[in-house]
């Protein structure tokens, strides 16, 4: 089990959600815009958020807050989940959302660098995947701008990323 660090960026506090983070999680995921293009959807009660923060907690990877160094209120989420290895190769899916009023400042490609580095260097990925709706363009270009390579095939309605741990990460 990897001991996952904290980080400390010029605008952040990222450490790893917790059960005590539940009511800052369920503002967080009250925002139908934060919710629009994940595989939930809008929480309406305390115990969703709970099911949500367990899953993370008892999966294979992480799942961090992002927290504003001005006021400590969460901004946002961002981790890894479905660590697996096939032939030889670690990887795993990279997920992220973030509060509407700080959409466009920067700080989820703030956060996104440190975490990347935490998958290559502490959990020892070969490589990460992200998979967005075809709709969610901002993530495209945020994922494209850290260095990810779309991949060419559509599946499912749906466009895969892929980052390399000997790719340029920017």
């Amino acid at each position: 089990m990897i001991q996952y660090p904290n980080i400390e960026t010029e605008r952040l506090f990222i450490r790893e959600l917790t059960l005590d983070d539940i009511e800052a999680v369920y503002r967080h995921f009250s925002y139908p815009e934060v919710t629009e293009f994940m595989d939930i959807d809008v929480c309406k009660n305390i115990e969703e958020v709970r099911e949500i923060i367990a899953f993370h907690i008892n999966d294979s990877g992480c799942r961090y807050g992002l927290f504003n160094k001005e006021n400590n209120e969460l901004i946002g989420t961002c981790g890894f989940h479905c660590w697996s290895t096939e032939n030889q190769e670690s990887k795993a899916e990279i997920g992220f959302d973030l509060s509407p009023q700080y959409w466009g400042k920067g700080l989820m490609q703030e956060a996104l660098l440190k975490v990347i580095r935490i998958g290559f260097d502490s959990m020892r990925l070969h490589y990460i995947e992200a998979i967005t709706e075809i709709k969610n363009v901002p993530s495209q270009k945020l994922l494209k701008k850290i260095g990810f390579n779309e991949e060419k095939d559509l599946k499912d309605n749906l466009l895969y990323f892929t980052l390399r741990d000997n790719e340029q990460v920017g």
